[in-house]
């Protein structure tokens, strides 16, 4: 196949935007046959139908919907370096893209990256939450700096990243102010039948919380299970149920609305930051490593 015409795409993506040939040939300023013509050498150039007729309008083929997905990418991704290029302090700034999972605490995460803001340069820091794989694919796509998460990379792929340990958090049990006066008295024994809120099943700080309870001879009544931290400490703050969450390090309060009954003994939650091992010299990484090593 020939080399794709960037062109000839974008004019199938504004098609695509705006549902109407006319419309987009309106928008970019020049015929509708031309956009028309442009389109049809996509398609013949590709051996597929991106748009096909439906009643007066048109609409993408299953083709054309992975097309503009395709193509949102590229012309979105050639606007924010239209726009990074423009900066005037570009050669003065650093930047840092960094993914953090979702299972990370934003109090815990915005701590870890602090010392980034520390490096006496202008950063300019996007961050993207997400599953930690996905951040991991990411990652290895170039599309990140580093990946804040609870685990490290998996020994399989240890050759083309790195993973530090940063932070050991314990972990303690909050509620909202009905359900703490209610469990406060006798803690931790006044946690059997309580209910809890856990992360996900193949969460990290899951498989140590089930094996307190065990140890401890406690049955709590888990009524709520989550992939995301965030929306876990919504439903605790609405009194849904207990909240296991890490003290922070500095003794900053980081979950409004709600109070500790306790820390877990023995029960911690670890962070670690993955790198590609081509990145191994970002000035924002050596200085998180540097200030939590």
């Amino acid at each position: 196949m020939d080399k794709l015409n960037y062109k000839h795409l974008h004019y199938f993506w504004a098609v695509a935007r705006t549902g109407s040939v006319t419309r987009a040939a309106e928008q970019l300023g020049i015929s509708m046959q031309t956009v028309s013509g442009q389109i049809s050498r996509l398609e013949q150039q590709l051996g597929r139908s991106l748009l096909r007729q439906q009643g007066r309008g048109l609409e993408l083929t299953e083709a054309g919907r992975v097309a503009q997905g395709y193509a949102d990418r590229i012309f979105l991704l050639g606007e924010e370096m239209e726009e990074a290029l423009a900066d005037p302090l570009l050669d003065q700034t650093l930047r840092l893209a960094a993914g953090i999972s979702d299972v990370v605490p934003k109090g815990i995460a915005s701590r870890l990256l602090r010392p980034a803001l520390q490096t006496g340069c202008r950063l300019r820091l996007s961050c993207g939450e997400g599953d930690f794989d996905e951040l991991i694919g990411e990652l290895g796509r170039h599309r990140l700096d580093l990946v804040l998460a609870d685990r490290p990379v998996a020994s399989s792929e240890q050759q083309q990243f790195q993973s530090w340990p940063l932070l050991s958090c314990p972990v303690q049990l909050l509620a909202a102010p009905a359900l703490h006066a209610s469990r406060q008295a006798g803690f931790p024994a006044s946690l059997e039948q309580a209910p809890l809120l856990l992360p996900s099943r193949d969460n990290v700080l899951r498989r140590q919380l089930e094996h307190w309870f065990e140890a401890s001879g406690l049955r709590p009544d888990v009524v709520g299970e989550f992939d995301d931290h965030a929306l876990m400490e919504t439903f605790a703050r609405q009194g849904m149920g207990l909240l296991p969450a890490p003290v922070s390090p500095d003794g900053e309060a980081d979950h409004p609305g709600l109070l500790s009954l306790g820390a877990l003994d023995g029960v911690s939650e670890r962070y670690y930051v993955t790198a590609s091992r081509r990145k191994l010299q970002h000035p924002a990484l050596q200085a998180i490593l540097l200030a939590w090593s």
